[in-house]
């Protein structure tokens, strides 16, 4: 017990700095606590086999719902740009980092934040995002309409018309419908204006 002990806090000095974001070491923890969980229940302590169980679940949560794109998302939702891509940073290996889904995620974030600065890079995180796939429907959705005013601004009609229509279908709470109905009505006009329609505080929720 002491040996754990003296391990878990080596482990949690460096947690910042190394450890932090690797999914499968996530995995290795999970696995060793919950064989402590077991293993202080056989030995008839129960209370300390309840507390390292429940601690496991933790470990569980976090690889499914990586900590730093959920604060990324909470400072995102609040406008905080700079803070949110302060989270995101500290990921320097997604692939490595995150599961599938979380990488979307990753991509989907990095969109929101440079789709009014750099149409071009906010394009290939979306299409990352789009391909990776996400959680939320609504989520992909701000991605679809993301995407669509991308192509509507770079004069692909025929593809943002595609894209708005996905939108559309995994908009199934009408939280975008507004910015759809101004997406449908420019691209009845003439000109294409160059306009960003996706914005971050519209978004989906991260479940």
């Amino acid at each position: 017990m002491k040996i754990f002990f003296v391990c878990f806090c080596t482990f949690a000095s460096h947690w910042k700095s190394t450890l932090m974001f690797n999914k499968n070491i996530k995995l290795v923890l999970t696995a060793i606590i919950l064989g402590l969980s077991i293993w202080q229940f056989v030995e008839g302590n129960i209370g300390n086999g309840i507390m390292y169980f429940l601690l496991s679940l933790v470990f569980v949560f976090l690889y499914f719902r990586n900590e730093m794109i959920l604060l990324a998302f909470l400072r995102l939702r609040k406008q905080d740009f700079p803070g949110a891509k302060k989270w995101l940073d500290r990921i320097k290996h997604p692939e490595g980092a995150l599961i599938k889904k979380q990488q979307g995620y990753y991509h989907y974030l990095n969109g929101l934040m440079v789709s009014q600065t750099n149409m071009n890079e906010a394009e290939r995180f979306f299409r990352k995002a789009e391909k990776l796939g996400l959680n939320m429907d609504a989520d992909m959705a701000m991605v679809k309409l993301n995407l669509a005013g991308i192509a509507m601004t770079k004069n692909r009609k025929r593809e943002a018309e595609s894209l708005l229509s996905e939108a559309k279908k995994l908009d199934k709470h009408n939280m975008l419908n507004e910015q759809i109905k101004m997406m449908q009505q420019q691209m009845k006009k003439v000109g294409i204006p160059k306009q960003q329609y996706g914005r971050a505080g519209r978004g989906g929720k991260f479940r």
